[in-house]
Parts: C-alpha cells; sequence; structure tokens
C-alpha cells in the first residue's frame, strides 16, 4: 500500500499540471483533491500495518531464533562450555542476537517496502519517457557500486564489534563473579584499566564503522546530485523543443525525486544488513555446532533398580594428551568406590565418564553389562545422581532449588528430603521458610547449607548411581561433621563413586583406587592399602602429618 500510494503521487503530478494548469479542467480540479485524501489515507494505514506487522514478525522469528540458539547451547556437551566463555555465550544470545533483531524486524522488512516503491516509481517513469528513464538509470548502477564496497567492510568492522563486545561481557562475567577476590587482592585498580583499555577498543571499532556507515549517504547524495542534475538538463531540454509535455516532465521528475529516498534508505539499509550477518555467522557457528555425545539410532532401555557399573580398558584424552590409561575397575550394586590420588590424576575425568559429560576414547564403561554408548543420554543421566565440591545452586526458592531434579515432588517428599540432609532446621529458621530465595548461586547460604541442599536434592531425585565429586573438602570441620552425615544418608543402598581428598571420609569405602597419572597404581580397602604401604600410605601419611601440623599451630 505504502509503495502504490507513493507511486500514485508521482504519477498524479502529469495530471494535475496538464489537466488543471494547463487546460483548465474544473472536473479534475474537484476530483483530484479527492483521490489525493484517498492515496495519502491508503499510505497512512499501510504505514500502520506494515510498521505493526512486519515488525510482530520479526520479532517473532528473532524469539524463535533466541530460543533455537538456547536451546542448541543447552544441548552441547561439558567440553564446549569449557572452551566456551560464560560471557562470550551469553553475548551471543543477547547482543548477536539483537543485531539480527536490527536487521530482520528494520532493515529486511524496510527493504520489502523500499523495494517495492522503487519498482513501481521506476515503471512510472518508463512510462511518461522510456528514452529519458533509460539514460537516467546508467548512473544508478556507478552510485551502488562503492556502496557495495563500504558495505563488506561494514561486515568486517560489525565483526570485529561484536567480538569485543563479546569479550566485555565474558569480563564483567568473571570480575563480578569473582568480586570478592578482586577486593582481597585490592586489584580494583588493576581491573578498572583492564576494563578501559577493552572499552577503548571497541571505541575504535565503533568509530571506524560510524565512518564506513557516513560515507554512505555523501556519496549516494553526490552520485543522485548527478542524476537529478541531468534529468533537469535533458527534461527541460525535451520542453523547450515541444517533444514532452509540462506535466509529464514534472511527473518524471517528482518521481525520480521520490525515486531518490528509498535508493537513499536502501543504501542505509544495506549497513544493517551487513551487521545482521556478521552476527548471522556468530549466532548459526553455534546452532550449527555438531554435539559429541549422541544418542544411538535404537537405544538400549536401563532398567530402574540397582545398579553395577563397570570400566573396561577406559581410555581418554584430551586432544593429544592421554588423561586416562587402561582402567579396570568393577563397582558392585550398593556399594562404594573411592578414587584418590593428588589432583590433575583423572580422579574427576573418571567419574565424568559415567554420565557422559565426555565419551571414552578408548575401552567401555558398562551399567548392568550395557554399554553407555549404547543407551539414551537422557535415560543414562536419569539414573545418576551428582554432588559436586563446588555447591551449584539457583536463585530461586529453597523448595524450587531441592525440586529440581524432581518438578513434581509433593511438599513432604520435599521436607522428607530437607530432612535427611539436616537441612529441614536451618530451613525453618529462614523468613520464608522454603519459599526463601537463596540468592545468586545460594549467596545468602553458608558453605555447609549450600550443600545440604545438594545433598537434599539429590536424595529427592532416587536415582540408583551416585558421584561424590569431592563433596566435604571445601569445609570446614564442623559443617563437614553434618554434610557427612547427610551423605551417609543419601549413599545407603546406591552404587557410589567417590572423589576424595580427605582420605578420613572415605575409610569405609568397599573398594578404594589410587590413580596417578591417569593409571590405578593400587586397588583394595583402606586397612588393605595401608598395610602395603605404597602409595595409599604416602597420601595417608601426608593428610596426617598436614593436619597435625595444623593442630599444633593451633594449639
Amino acid at each position: 500500500m505504502i509503495s502504490g500510494a507513493t507511486t500514485a503521487m508521482g504519477y498524479l503530478i502529469k495530471p494535475v499540471i496538464d489537466d488543471i494548469f494547463v487546460n483548465r479542467n474544473t472536473t479534475g480540479l474537484l476530483l483530484l483533491p479527492m483521490l489525493v485524501i484517498a492515496i495519502f489515507l491508503m499510505k497512512g494505514l499501510g504505514s500502520y500495518g506494515q510498521e505493526y506487522f512486519m515488525n510482530y514478525v520479526g520479532e517473532d522469528i528473532i524469539r524463535r531464533l533466541r530460543n533455537q540458539l538456547y536451546d542448541r547451547i543447552q544441548d552441547l556437551p561439558l567440553s564446549f562450555f569449557q572452551k566456551e566463555r560464560t560471557g562470550t555465550l551469553m553475548s551471543r544470545v543477547t547482543n548477536d542476537v539483537n543485531i539480527l533483531k536490527a536487521m530482520v524486524s528494520t532493515a529486511v522488512t524496510g527493504s520489502f517496502r523500499d523495494a517495492s516503491t522503487i519498482i513501481g516509481l521506476t515503471a512510472v517513469i518508463f512510462y511518461q519517457n522510456w528514452r529519458m528513464a533509460i539514460i537516467a538509470f546508467i548512473v544508478l548502477p556507478v552510485a551502488f557500486w562503492p556502496v557495495f564496497i563500504l558495505g563488506r567492510k561494514v561486515r568486517r568492522v560489525s565483526t570485529g564489534c561484536q567480538q569485543a563486545m563479546a569479550e566485555l561481557s565474558a569480563f564483567l562475567h568473571e570480575t563480578f563473579a569473582g568480586n570478592k577476590i578482586v577486593k582481597a587482592f585490592s586489584m580494583e585498580p588493576h581491573e578498572k584499566r583492564r576494563f578501559f583499555d577493552k572499552t577503548q577498543r571497541l571505541f575504535k571499532l565503533e568509530i571506524k564503522g560510524v565512518i564506513v556507515r557516513a560515507l554512505s549517504s555523501p556519496i549516494m547524495e553526490f552520485f543522485g546530485g548527478l542524476g537529478i542534475a541531468f534529468v533537469i538538463w535533458y527534461g527541460g531540454s525535451e520542453v523547450i523543443d515541444g517533444k514532452t509535455t509540462p506535466g509529464t516532465f514534472m511527473s518524471f521528475l517528482a518521481c525520480v525525486l521520490l525515486l531518490y529516498d528509498p535508493v537513499k534508505k536502501l543504501s542505509h539499509l544495506n549497513n544493517a544488513i551487513q551487521q545482521g550477518l556478521a552476527a548471522a555467522d556468530r549466532v548459526f557457528d553455534i546452532v550449527e555446532t555438531p554435539a559429541d555425545i549422541q544418542d544411538p539410532v535404537n537405544p538400549h532401555p536401563i532398567e530402574t533398580g540397582p545398579h553395577d557399573v563397570r570400566f573396561e580398558n577406559v581410555h581418554f584424552s584430551y586432544g593429544d594428551q592421554d588423561v586416562l590409561k587402561g582402567i579396570d575397575l568393577k563397582v558392585d550394586q550398593g556399594q562404594v568406590l573411592a578414587l584418590v590420588g593428588m589432583s590433575g590424576g583423572g580422579k574427576s575425568t573418571l567419574a565424568n565418564l559415567i554420565p557422559r559429560f565426555y565419551d571414552v576414547t578408548g575401552g567401555h564403561i558398562r551399567i548392568d553389562g550395557i554399554d553407555i554408548r549404547e543407551t539414551a543420554v537422557a535415560d543414562l543421566r536419569s539414573q545418576i545422581s551428582i554432588v559436586t565440591q563446588e555447591p551449584i545452586l539457583f536463585n530461586e526458592t529453597v523448595r524450587d532449588n531441592i525440586a529440581y531434579g524432581k518438578p513434581d515432588a509433593t511438599e513432604d517428599q520435599i521436607i522428607a528430603a530437607a530432612k535427611a540432609a539436616f537441612a529441614h532446621d536451618f530451613i525453618l529458621r529462614f523468613p520464608n521458610g522454603y519459599d526463601t530465595m537463596i540468592g545468586e548461586l545460594g549467596g545468602r547460604l553458608s558453605g555447609g547449607e549450600k550443600q545440604r541442599l545438594c545433598i537434599a536434592r539429590a536424595l529427592i531425585k532416587n536415582a540408583p548411581i551416585l558421584i561424590l565429586d569431592e563433596a566435604t573438602s571445601s569445609l570446614d570441620s564442623e559443617a563437614e561433621s553434618v554434610v557427612q552425615k547427610a551423605l551417609e544418608n543419601l549413599m545407603h543402598g546406591r552404587t557410589t563413586v567417590v572423589i576424595a581428598h580427605r582420605l578420613s571420609t572415605i575409610a569405609g569405602a568397599d573398594q578404594i583406587a589410587v590413580i596417578v597419572g591417569g593409571c590405578i597404581v593400587e586397588e583394595g580397602t583402606h586397612e588393605a592399602l595401608l598395610s602395603r604401604k605404597g602409595e595409599y600410605y604416602k597420601l595417608h601419611r601426608m593428610q596426617y602429618a598436614a593436619n597435625k601440623g595444623l593442630d599444633e599451630t593451633f594449639q
């Protein structure tokens, strides 16, 4: 409607001048103003409809794309999150998609409107005087060539700006999350300088983009001026020589002038489209990232109930670095396997292979004799609960965090899990009890309280396989004592793999494996390993000496 109204306005100039002014047509004088009013009304309605419906479509496309991007990110394996910085991913979902929003909601919709206007006006121009139209249009390709060159420059600069913004987002996430350490080491001036350097780099890139985008308009102005000057000279000559009427010439000139505005807008829209394409490259780089962990075509179901876990000649590598080499272990139903050793030996990696956070690069991990790669990932992970060293909670209520793995849990089940985790009493001391918001990452709770909520979360899931990744190593002795009791309730009747830092916590394990350099160097019970006086004995003596030294220091 907008393009049709604009085209009609350009065409009506001919009858206005030739019929009304030259031929003094009084009937036309009555009809044409009414027609002009109708055209402007149509243009107004079309403008509103175009603005609403095209933006609605654009916003819906962006919503779907943002959902698809987040959906894809959540489905990617743990290795992807270890390679990518959190702030960078946040920038992809927010900043990059917002740039795409500008392209879809404004540039693409504007392109349709302006392109249809150009087509309509071009048809009128050729209808009025095709010879003059052909000559006038020779200049347009010349005008668009530098705009095309500048558009490619805009895309390169925009890519740099988006990368700089992603780095800035990652920096902000790290310094805000680690603000306690920044203040503890009095590094505020250092972090401020780093932030200022990053904003300066972003500023320089943005200014480059401003320069490139600003050049588009003057170039279009200049070449447009050349075209209009030529039309006035050539068309005026045609009128003077009597080859065309004044109305035809003025209609032709008006259409050329009306044509100039949408052509100029297209040059600006080209910049927005180039920025959007740069953002699209970054967004679809993630959307199209292949997942390393795949479900089999015909997954083998895992029966609900107790399970045994077996590692058969398991190897794992990060790139060229061998982390695990030929691990052979078996954990029977309801038994506890403890993995010990110095940091970097491969204990956590071995535990992370069970829920398929990574896939083995050699050998097999079997649950009840079934290779876990033959099962559906969701089915496998439904059989596993995990309590990590760093308690990970969400800024929701206590109730929501406990029921995270079982959203349909009843109030009685939530309270029972909290009691078993020795969390019920401190929860009742909160102002709103189970409806208390716990803050980002549980920031309003102590370390022991956070860990007990994590244990309650694992309890309510009631999975038959349990992984404890140094769940008490960051706690003080008093908190550890309470948490250890909660863990005993959690471990009861479950097949458990414990990664232990404090050897005193795993003395009752059915089996202990000492891992050094990715290999099992010793295996047995606590008493048997101590009697051998090997690696486990050395670790035990080191901790005993360290604890004794601390006790003497504080006496």
